[in-house]
This record gives structure tokens, sequence and C-alpha cells, in this order.
């Protein structure tokens, strides 16, 4: 069905809006990404720190066991996703591995969701789970304090301050080879016992020593490990994200264009069929003229 110029016009008109917008999102995608790799980087460096922290407390402890987590004990699940929708399927498929990881757990076994972001909670009740209401992704990199230090908070609440006897996992995209992401969901709690296990020699005369009891400086490595864990998971999340909607921004992106080529050629046929009658239109009208001269 042929269309008018006025429709092909107005197609053509709302198509370069809807690329202006595409590629806005596309540059606020990529934008955003950089300051969030930046802040991954950091914390690595901070991570480095309180590994020799760990260090330190296991030589002193001469590596002393910690209590066993038993098998009955509730688990916690911390489940990062987007607040924004425009990333395809990045909470979709991070929803279907956290519900099959949860349906391999023992029946006995608790598992609270704690969730990050309104469009995961969407897609983990989508999947039949009831995760607590969303907390809010941070909006820039200075909010990724914020979030880490509330989820560190609600954890404690849940274990009620017993983090040495949780059990915490942690889910989020993470980036994989060739521009790819994937799921991951690792173990932060109870701890892996090689962080806790003393070297034979400490490489300094001046040896490790705390003045709190041990338990104290226990609880307060604890928060630091899990503050800078759930800080690194944030970021690697927040720059995937940003990495999948720069994906499918770039995608939509080719295809309005490809889609204004089409309107365009149609928009210059019909503009030329309108000069074309409108020459035909004058020449017969000359001939009409010239006839009548005659």
């Amino acid at each position: 069905m042929s269309q008018t110029l006025e429709q092909l016009s107005r197609k053509n008109s709302t198509l370069s809006s809807i690329r202006g917008i595409v590629r806005t999102m596309k540059t606020l995608s990529a934008i955003n990404a950089a300051p969030y790799e930046q802040a991954a980087q950091a914390i690595e460096k901070y991570q480095a720190g309180l590994a020799q922290a760990w260090a330190a407390f296991a030589y002193r402890m001469g590596g002393q066991q910690l209590p066993r987590v038993t098998d009955s004990q509730r688990q916690i699940l911390v489940v990062f996703g987007s607040d924004h929708g425009l990333c395809g399927n990045y909470n979709e498929q991070l929803a279907a591995d956290v519900a099959g990881f949860i349906s391999r757990q023992p029946v006995q076994q608790q598992v609270e969701l704690l969730c990050v972001g309104a469009q995961m909670q969407a897609a983990l009740e989508n999947g039949g789970l009831a995760p607590t209401p969303a907390m809010l992704p941070p909006a820039s990199v200075s909010g990724l304090e914020r979030l880490s230090g509330e989820l560190v908070t609600r954890i404690e609440q849940l274990c009620c301050d017993q983090l040495v006897e949780t059990v915490v996992w942690l889910a989020y995209t993470r980036r994989a080879e060739q521009g790819t992401r994937q799921s991951a969901i690792r173990q932060l709690l109870p701890l892996d016992e090689r962080l806790l296990r003393p070297a034979r020699h400490w490489p300094s005369r001046s040896l490790p020593d705390f003045q709190e009891s041990p338990l104290v400086m226990l609880s307060a490595l604890l928060r630091q490990y899990l503050f800078a864990s759930l800080y690194r998971a944030t970021a690697e999340a927040m720059v995937t994200e940003n990495a999948a909607r720069l994906a499918l921004m770039q995608q939509a992106e080719q295809s309005v264009d490809e889609r204004l080529d089409d309107v365009g050629r149609a928009l210059s046929g019909v503009r030329q069929e309108a000069i074309t009658s409108e020459l035909m239109d004058i020449v017969i009208g000359h001939i009409h003229q010239a006839d009548e001269e005659d």
C-alpha cells in the first residue's frame, strides 16, 4: 500500500527523533560505565590491603578454628539487578539462574533473597521467588558506598549479628570473553579456610598483634570483607548493565538507520512522482493550449 508524502514525512520525522534518543542512551551508557570500571579497580587495591589484615589475624591466632555452619542454617542470597529497562534480558537471565540455584538447595534450608533493582525484583517474582522489597541501585559511583553499607546492615540484621555462622551468597552479572556476559553466583560466607590459614613465617621481624578480643577483631574484619566484596560486585554489575544497554542501543541504532534509509528512499520516490506528475500536467496543459490556438 503506497503512502502519501505527508505520511512518509511524518514517519521520517518520528524515526529521526527515535534515533536521537537511542544515540543519547548509547552515549550515556558508554560514559556511565567508565567510572564504575575505575571504582572496581580501586576496590581491588583495598581488598589487597584487607588480605594482609586477614593474614596478620590468622598468624596471630595460629589457625584457631572458627564456629562451623550447620546444614540447617538459613542462607542469604544478594541478587544485583537493574532499576531501569533497555538492557535486554539482563535481569531475566540472572533471575533464571538464581531460581535454578535455589531449586538445587536442600529443602530444609531457607534462602533469604535480598534484591537490588526493581526490574530484578519483578524478574524474580515472575520466576516464582519472593525477594524482599528491592533496594535502589547506585545512580552514580558515589552510591556504591551507600548501597554496600546498606547491604551489610541488612545482612547483619537477618543473621542477628552472627556473621561467622551465616551463609551468604552473591549473584550478579559479570563480563565474560569477547564482550559477552555471564551470571556469577559465589559464596562469601562462611569464610574460605585458606583465608585463615597462618603463614609459616611472618615476612617481618615486627609480629602482628592486636588488643581487642579475637571475636571483636573477627567481626570487624568480616564487616570490611563483606563491604569490599559487595562494593566490588555492585561495581561489576553496573559496568555489565551499562555494557548490555550499550549493545542493545547499538542494535537499535542500526535498526533505526535501516528504517530511515527505507523511508528516505520511499520519500524520494514519492517526491519524484509528485514532481513528474506536476511536470506532466504542465506539458499537457501547454499542449492543450497550443491545440486551441491552432
